[in-house]
């Protein structure tokens, strides 16, 4: 193999920008060519200018930087035969032999299509603030994204202790509770509603009923957007039905935790999901996630990394519970 790709595709996390750094150095290490392609499956379809030679100049001083310098999308042409002939003749055209693809479920269900119509190995980096891949302990961004809420909770609980109030803090996670299960703990909440959690709404209510009756002054919830009664917004709703005079403060972090310089573990994790991800392309391997299990790189299929679920740590969980008294 002398010439390989790499892109980024679906949601941004910090990080990336390392381990396209660490692609691109381990492949010029290895006397290997490397294309960056822009704006993921978009690019790799419309061709052209999309695809940029790489060199070790080329991603220097980027290893501190958020986002991704060779940008992403979601292409919905991609998920089209059509749209993957067109990005199949572009990367023929280019001499492309192999693909290194950061990113998250939808990044490696096409690349495992890709590979099942046209035979072009692809190997997957774990590019996703949300932690849901199957196959890895973390995943790239992560990290950061929790930090990044644990810092706006602190900053929350300031204003919180002042003014005796209540905080419901809306974090990303549409489908995990990842991020809302370790900022609650690190954030110190008394309350982490999650998407994997049932909650029991008698309990909570009567949570709030008594909260006049408890020693605190204040209190934060954790709530992650993908939560089974909705977001913190609706939640809040819910709970006025039953407590009329409830006020309570709600903070939506957004995409604030998608951005930010990445911390020092996630670059380090990115290089070394990056130079695993290029050595398995040389080796031959083809279809699977590079991760990360006990510090240690480990190969995922794409198939198992996508739908195989990935489960809470209960003693986590037992740690909320524990920690509220």
């Amino acid at each position: 193999m002398k010439k390989i790709a790499v892109f980024t595709s679906g949601g941004d996390s910090p990080g990336m920008n390392a381990c396209i750094r660490a692609v691109v150095r381990t492949a010029i290490f290895k006397n290997v060519e490397v294309v960056g392609i822009m704006q993921g499956y978009k690019g790799m379809i419309e061709g052209g200018e999309n695809f940029v030679p790489l060199t070790s100049r080329s991603v220097g001083n980027i290893i501190q930087r958020g986002g991704t310098i060779l940008k992403t999308s979601r292409s919905k042409e991609f998920m089209t035969p059509e749209g993957r002939k067109k990005a199949y003749d572009n990367l023929v055209a280019n001499g492309i032999e192999g693909i290194v693809c950061i990113g998250g479920n939808g990044t490696f269900t096409g690349a495992e299509i890709f590979y099942n119509e046209y035979k072009i190995p692809s190997i997957g980096c774990p590019g996703t603030i949300d932690n849901d891949l199957f196959g890895t302990d973390l995943t790239i961004g992560f990290d950061t994204a929790i930090n990044t809420a644990v810092d706006a909770i602190d900053k929350i609980r300031d204003t919180a202790d002042s003014h005796g109030r209540i905080f419901f803090v809306e974090v990303m996670g549409r489908e995990a509770g990842f991020i809302a299960l370790a900022s609650s703990i690190a954030g110190g909440a008394e309350i982490a509603l999650l998407p994997e959690v049932r909650e029991d709404y008698t309990a909570l209510v009567d949570f709030f009923k008594g909260r006049t009756n408890s020693k605190k002054s204040f209190t934060i919830a954790i709530v992650a957007e993908g939560n089974s009664e909705g977001g913190s917004t609706a939640i809040v709703e819910n709970i006025k039905k039953q407590i009329p005079d409830f006020d309570p403060r709600i903070v939506i972090l957004g995409h604030i935790q998608r951005g930010g310089s990445p911390t020092a573990y996630d670059r380090v994790l990115a290089s070394r999901i990056g130079n695993g991800a290029v050595e398995a392309l040389l080796e031959g391997r083809k279809n699977e996630m590079t991760g990360l299990i006990n510090n240690q790189i480990a190969f995922t299929s794409f198939h198992e990394a996508i739908f195989s679920k990935k489960e809470l740590n209960p003693g986590l969980l037992k740690l909320i519970d524990v920690f509220n008294c």
